[in-house]
């Protein structure tokens, strides 16, 4: 398969540390796809995780090899932390192996559009104000994903498509789906507040874009459930791009609204 090249690429929520992160996935779509410029949106380490156990598999390590690549050959790679791997925002500005670290972003795509690149979860309420209901939420998140591990098993055994039960359990409470609502209504008018025509984010796992009120939000998604990416091509428009391995019955790089869509993603 021949590498596609784009003017950007934006990836989030990857969890290395967690043994849920689909490193594999994620080797694999950066051995196909290039760009001038990587935005690392956050939760690329799982360091929650990873304080309570240490959880570090080769794939991972090869993950952050393939970045560090990436870097040497001339990519330009921009890491904004998020809340679980918030130890680098106490290093702003700094370069590790060519990576460079940064709170937010302002994004000019190749058409002139300015777009807001941050995380997010400065505007998630309960991690901001109430951290001991975060890691609640967390643990709950982890029981579903351990489900979703071993149903995705079962259903490759029996040459089944890949299904998320964790996304699917999140969209049965509506709670979580009111909550999804109202975080890109507050994201969106920071951006616009930012004079900024649009806002590319992570931290809800919930891939997507769409337009609100007159401003573009585009969320990456994550590589725990949805494997997914932003790309930006060199005309200044977006792909969301849903990424399966060869070993999944799905064929991989198939197009978003050929895959399965736990979180409502969309091409756009």
């Amino acid at each position: 398969m021949d590498t596609r090249r784009f003017r950007t690429l934006f990836i989030s929520d990857v969890h290395l540390g967690s043994k849920a992160a689909k490193a594999d996935f994620l080797i694999d779509f950066l051995r196909h796809h290039d760009a001038d410029t990587i935005y690392l949106v956050g939760d690329i380490v799982d360091g929650w995780r990873l304080k309570r156990n240490w959880y570090w598999p080769q794939d991972c390590n090869d993950v952050v090899q393939k970045l560090l690549r990436k870097a040497r050959k001339g990519t330009r790679v921009v890491y904004i932390p998020g809340n679980h791997d918030e130890f680098l925002r106490d290093f702003p500005g700094m370069h590790f192996g060519g990576i460079e670290v940064a709170q937010r972003a302002m994004h000019e795509t190749a058409d002139g559009k300015k777009y807001l690149v941050l995380h997010g979860d400065e505007f998630d309420v309960v991690v901001r104000n109430a951290r001991l209901l975060a890691y609640l939420g967390d643990w709950a998140y982890d029981m579903a994903i351990l489900i979703n591990v071993g149903l995705s098993a079962v259903r490759r055994r029996l040459n089944m498509p890949y299904w998320s039960f964790s996304a699917w359990a999140k969209l049965q409470v509506k709670h979580a789906v009111n909550f999804i609502g109202e975080f890109q209504r507050v994201v969106a008018e920071e951006a616009r507040r930012n004079d900024a025509d649009g806002v590319i984010c992570g931290h809800i796992h919930h891939a997507v874009i769409e337009d609100l009120d007159g401003i573009r939000y585009i969320n990456t998604g994550d590589w725990v459930e949805s494997c997914t990416a932003i790309a930006e091509h060199e005309d200044g428009t977006f792909e969301l791009i849903t990424w399966q391995t060869i070993l999944e019955t799905q064929p991989a790089g198939a197009p978003v609204e050929e895959l399965p869509q736990p979180l409502g993603a969309q091409a756009a």
